[in-house]
């Protein structure tokens, strides 16, 4: 039958470290791709480093050596995660998804955020049915606790998030005609900021372009860059061009799929049984020109997704040097105390030219187009207006073919 016991263990955390420390150097030597070790005397740094282990007296020491270690590598991937550390109490800030801006005194919204109301994974909070506020109302109080300019509203907020919440509201910066709301703060409102810069980039490419080119960002080349790059490239399927941004891509697999699906150009069309309706493209797509904008902060699969992109001869890269970073990054099994470090284990190379792909380096632009700091304290996203600029040069040179559909047949005359 069960047996009801309390175990308990002394844990000598001076071997313990000890012990985690021989596991990376032995970790790495035998998992990294390269048995060189990208020429480093793999037994040289064991001894550059263990004599200082004896001097650990705590984890953030032990996995600071750690990360020095994995840093004689020279390779991007190279992480150390979690570990024994003491559970630290933490506090649910609730946000609003909102800007708010000091004026007169009091905290006025500057802007509300909105949202897909089909979406349930994505809330705002001010921008729900029914809710008496808009951009350029005076937040006065929060659960009857008044504020000022001089008070930190996130302060108020304190401990609120997905709770019920009681704002009082004016267009005025006073209390007297002031209105009660009730919401429920988030958290956090990266989702919903998020969704609202890829619409404002939306909306600025339609803008300059004319409405002739679509915008499609790629977050990351895992499932949700794949889902994204569906939803918004398919659905602009009438566009002539495309603007597509990988910006900041978190990486994930090594794509090619979209990449496919961008090189392919009009082979066939089908009439349309609408009348007048204008024929049907095949492929589906977007099938003229394209650019990619790139940065810095995209890595890993989004240093493999411009390399692919170029080597297929989709459009040229716009903007800067991405991270760098094309030998994966694996994670083979933990250590005693629960955390992990990487050790890189596959490599990307080019058979053709007989070249690594990218591992410290980072992919290129064609036409580089720097953010500057004045551009971006008035709202321009220099890379963004480069990337629409070029995409209608191409589209100037390889215009969409005018599909008409040929003549009917007649039958012959029988003599």
């Amino acid at each position: 039958g069960m047996v009801n016991m309390t175990l308990r263990m002394e844990l000598d955390r001076d071997a313990e470290w000890k012990q985690i420390f021989e596991e990376a150097w032995k970790y790495q030597r035998d998992y990294f791709y390269d048995r060189n070790m990208h020429g480093r005397d793999w037994q040289q740094v064991y001894k550059e480093y263990a004599p200082l282990i004896p001097y650990v007296k705590h984890r953030t020491d032990l996995t600071y050596i750690i990360d020095q270690l994995g840093g004689e590598t020279s390779v991007g991937h190279s992480f150390v995660f979690g570990g024994d550390f003491p559970a630290l109490d933490t506090s649910r800030v609730g946000v609003l998804g909102a800007d708010l801006v000091a004026v007169n005194g009091r905290w006025r919204i500057k802007r509300i955020y909105t949202t897909e109301s089909w979406n349930p994974g994505v809330v705002a909070p001010l921008a729900q049915p029914n809710m008496r506020v808009k951009e350029g109302d005076y937040i006065l109080a929060i659960n009857g606790q008044p504020l000022t300019a001089n008070d930190d509203p996130y302060r108020l907020l304190n401990g609120l998030a997905k709770l019920q919440t009681v704002l009082s509201i004016n267009n005025k910066a006073a209390t007297d005609g002031s209105w009660t709301i009730t919401i429920q703060p988030i958290e956090p409102e990266a989702s919903l900021r998020q969704l609202a810069w890829i619409e404002d980039n939306r909306r600025k490419v339609d803008e300059l372009s004319k409405g002739k080119l679509a915008y499609v960002w790629v977050p990351n080349t895992g499932g949700s860059g794949f889902n994204n790059f569906n939803r918004f490239y398919f659905a602009q399927q009438d566009k002539l061009g495309a603007v597509i941004d990988e910006r900041y891509n978190g990486g994930g697999l090594l794509d090619d799929y979209m990449v496919d699906l961008m090189v392919r150009r009009l082979r066939a069309a089908i009439t349309n049984e609408v009348p007048d309706g204008a024929p049907l493209k095949l492929p589906a797509g977007i099938l003229g020109p394209k650019v990619l904008l790139i940065n810095e902060l995209a890595g890993s699969g989004g240093d493999f997704f411009p390399w692919i992109f170029r080597q297929q001869k989709v459009g040229p890269l716009i903007g800067t040097r991405t991270w760098g970073g094309l030998v994966k990054s694996s994670v083979h099994y933990g250590f005693t105390d629960g955390g992990a470090m990487t050790a890189p284990d596959n490599a990307i190379f080019d058979p053709r030219e007989n070249k690594w792909v990218g591992e410290n380096m980072g992919i290129a632009p064609d036409i580089e187009q720097k953010i500057t700091a004045q551009a971006a304290s008035k709202g321009r996203d220099l890379q963004l207006e480069k990337g629409v600029e070029e995409a209608l040069k191409l589209l100037e040179k390889e215009p969409m073919p005018v599909i008409k559909k040929p003549p009917y047949s007649t039958p012959t005359k029988r003599n």
